[in-house]
């Protein structure tokens, strides 16, 4: 038996239960939200495609009863309002902060063993006050970032060499931001083939700028953000984990030393399995890539302040 909640029932968090029970991978999903009525609705919404889609799990909708989610494997926090026109980003920041404080505090009163995956934006940023408010080892609270990147970076490339996107290899590190992600332009693949060799330097920096950009470009034409992508790659994360699949995903990580940062929540590649972040892979990256890195560590260690100056951390 195990066990999966999802905290928040919005696009991201409906999709992400929605793509868990689809491939059945905890036999018990909870879908909790602050609104009355509303992920109880997205719940048998979702279990009334059972027989339609051969859902052999149970999904169970509760209003912030997190009693509920007792016993929880792994906890998805997607929680937190989008920035509104007008807003700072200091302010969108201690807003979701406090959200995210509020509902890891609840979750682990219930579930004290619990993975955390952390969507909530400014994911790096709350990524790195769930692990210092919780306490927790640095493999339970993971970060959606990089996951999510990743798939967009190997979407783009795949249109760009027009193959099966599941041909491609390809790794997004740094932080999950339009000028802070790092795609590993040096080590993606097609079939074990470097796209060094088969794409121009002009069809690559396309590929990488056109990813930067993924979730921006999707808010421009939606007029929201997406939640399609978002919600598959965290259900992606936890089956992982429920099936100890050792995969090596990008994941948004408390680094100790690796890639030479230390006290920060930054994408890097790791392997997840049964006790969350497993390991983090060291990839050899080229020197404009790790000067990337360095940047994108420096721009997310200064969103960090703003928590430390709010007195949140």
């Amino acid at each position: 038996m195990s066990k999966v909640t999802v905290i928040g029932a919005g696009n991201v968090g409906a999709t992400c239960a929605d793509v868990l029970a689809k491939r059945n991978v905890a036999s018990d999903i909870v879908l909790i939200d602050i609104r009355k009525g509303y992920s109880e609705g997205k719940a048998i919404d979702i279990m009334q495609t059972a027989t339609l889609t051969d859902i052999n799990v149970r999904v169970t909708g509760v209003t912030n009863d997190y009693a509920v989610t007792a016993d929880s494997d792994v906890v998805i926090v997607t929680s937190g309002i989008p920035r509104k026109p007008g807003m700072t980003r200091e302010e969108l920041i201690g807003v979701n902060a406090g959200i995210v404080k509020s509902v890891v505090e609840s979750a682990l009163k219930h579930s004290p063993n619990a993975i955390l995956i952390i969507v909530s934006n400014p994911m790096d940023p709350m990524c790195y006050l769930t692990a210092k408010i919780s306490g927790l080892p640095r493999n339970r609270v993971i970060g959606l970032g990089g996951a999510l990147d990743s798939a967009r970076f190997k979407y783009y490339l795949s249109q760009a060499l027009h193959v099966n996107p599941n041909d491609v290899e390809a790794t997004v590190i740094g932080g999950h931001g339009d000028t802070t992600m790092v795609p590993l332009t040096s080590l993606a693949t097609c079939k074990g083939v470097p796209v060094t060799q088969i794409l121009s330097k002009e069809q690559l920096d396309e590929v990488a700028a056109a990813t930067k950009v993924g979730g921006a470009t999707l808010t421009g034409l939606l007029d929201t953000s997406a939640w399609y992508a978002p919600g598959a790659a965290a259900a992606f994360m936890a089956e992982s984990v429920i099936k100890d699949e050792k995969r090596i995903v990008s994941c948004g990580v408390l680094v100790e030393g690796e890639y030479g940062e230390s006290d920060l929540v930054i994408g890097v590649p790791v392997v997840l399995g049964r006790n969350g972040c497993e390991k983090i892979i060291d990839f050899p990256i080229n020197g404009e890539e790790k000067a990337a890195f360095k940047a994108s560590a420096d721009a997310t260690r200064k969103v960090n302040q703003i928590l430390a100056d709010g007195g949140l951390i």
